[in-house]
């Protein structure tokens, strides 16, 4: 069976099978790193079993709750059992029972240059040799600023954290300090982390007060909590007009991520930008996910819309723990030690971070990135839907570079509630179907998927030949 079965040493590096030409270091169109590996007939036809990962789940559930560090990395949305991942390298990783598998997560979306890159991993070599970490400035903070400040449209100063959800605890206390307001508004289906005011739960089609959605936030953190259904201009009108004067920031993902993939519809994000300034609030795009991914200077740029703040991670950070959030000057200067909002961090602008986002950043200036992720992208979404419709399925999908997302239900998905509408029952099965074919996708319908530099047009085709298999038999 394609993709699956090859034994191999946890300690050994790998050259994926499935990657048929040579890589050129200079361009984007390149395959996977070349490096050596010797595969036997009997192993490739090794039948697929997840025997170690089962047993090391089993025991990791007796050391960490529900055996993950992240709760979608259970399975639960999609059953079956987790795999446990080994190694990774280019567009493929590989589990601990020796089945490799394309990749098309990304770790959740970092890896948009390929995993384990050699580039990378050399830069963050000569780094550890000056140390892991200093608790002091270093010059590496400022490069990486400087690359973030020049891409990124509305970034004039940048503050660097540890993760996303750290960025956007920072960016809400920011933009409640600099406005004097404590009301926010958020978007169904869009995830800005786990902090307590983001954990709200949206009325279904109308503006509510926001409610805890998890145990343990008091109803006291999310009442300044406003949402909205996402694309929906007249709730967000509505939500203006009921709260004149006390709304500090209209919050979003400006392609959902966390809900599927959901674009927002032409005139949304146009809108935001207009009734914000006309109301005195500020426009928050959460680029954790899109940033550097839909275009250079991220969904911003690609969509010709500047926001007044934006937050960042996971690409900028190379595959290491980071995030970041910045905007105009005259916000940022609030932030201590400048100002008086204060946030501090012990690892914040670690040298190997900022070390991996600079190399990071770097290959994706090579001309032709963002054209080359479209490309494959396209290719990948349009196969996989095309695939699911000559099978006699309900499935629409979109893209925008190298993110993308599918859905079991028609088309188009302009918010959450549409997509929950979808099928989740057949996408379970889908996924696990997929997995034992050796495709790796995010293990919830409710997830986007992504795309690098490293996947090659022979792991499309691959990937859509192993999806029409797949949709004959679902």
């Amino acid at each position: 069976m394609a993709g699956i079965g090859l034994s191999l040493p946890s300690n050994s590096t790998h050259r994926p099978a499935f990657s048929s030409s040579t890589p050129r270091s200079s361009s984007p169109r390149c395959c996977l790193s070349s490096v050596k590996m010797t595969v036997s007939v009997d192993e490739q036809k090794k039948t697929f079993t997840l025997k170690k990962s089962e047993e090391a789940f089993n025991a990791a559930k007796e050391l960490m709750p529900g055996g993950v560090n992240s709760p979608v990395r259970a399975f639960k949305s999609v059953g079956g059992q987790p795999i446990v991942i080994d190694s990774v390298k280019g567009s493929h990783m590989w589990d601990i029972d020796g089945n490799e598998y394309i990749d098309y997560v990304g770790s959740w979306g970092p890896a948009i240059i390929g995993h384990a890159d050699d580039e990378v991993l050399a830069a963050l070599a000569e780094t550890m040799k000056k140390g892991t970490s200093f608790g002091a400035p270093c010059l590496l903070e400022n490069i990486l600023a400087k690359m973030v400040i020049s891409a990124v449209p509305s970034i004039e100063m940048v503050r660097f954290v540890n993760s996303g959800t750290e960025a956007c605890m920072g960016v809400l206390r920011l933009a409640r300090a600099f406005t004097g307001r404590t009301k926010i508004i958020k978007f169904e289906g869009c995830y800005h982390g786990h902090a307590d005011p983001y954990l709200v739960k949206a009325g279904s089609g109308v503006a509510t007060l926001g409610l805890p959605d998890s145990p343990g936030v008091p109803k006291s953190a999310t009442a300044d909590t406003l949402t909205s259904p996402y694309n929906d201009i007249t709730t967000v009108e509505n939500l203006f007009n009921a709260h004149k004067g006390e709304i500090a920031a209209v919050i979003l993902e400006p392609v959902v991520g966390n809900a599927g993939f959901i674009k927002p519809k032409p005139e949304f994000l146009n809108f935001l930008k207009k009734i914000t300034k006309e109301n005195d609030a500020l426009l928050i795009f959460d680029e954790v996910m899109t940033g550097f991914r839909l275009a250079y200077g991220g969904a911003q740029e690609y969509f010709g819309v500047t926001p007044d703040l934006t937050t960042l991670g996971k690409i900028i950070g190379g595959g290491l723990p980071v995030g970041a959030y910045g905007g105009r000057q005259e916000i940022m200067e609030m932030v201590a030690p400048a100002g008086p909002m204060y946030q501090a961090g012990t690892l914040s602008g670690n040298p190997l971070a900022m070390t991996a986002g600079i190399h990071t950043l770097k290959r994706l200036q090579e001309p032709g990135t963002y054209e080359y992720l479209d490309k494959i992208t396209g290719q990948l979404i349009g196969g996989i839907v095309d695939a699911g419709k000559k099978a006699g399925h309900t499935i629409s999908g979109g893209h925008i570079s190298g993110m993308f997302g599918f859905f079991f239900t028609d088309g188009p998905v302009y918010s959450f509630e549409d997509a929950k509408k979808s099928d989740t029952a057949k996408f379970a099965k889908f996924y696990r179907a997929m997995l034992e074919e050796g495709v790796y996708f995010a293990p919830s319908q409710f997830e986007a998927g992504f795309t690098g530099l490293k996947h090659t047009e022979e792991d499309i085709q691959r990937t859509i030949d192993a999806a029409e298999k797949v949709f004959k038999d679902l």
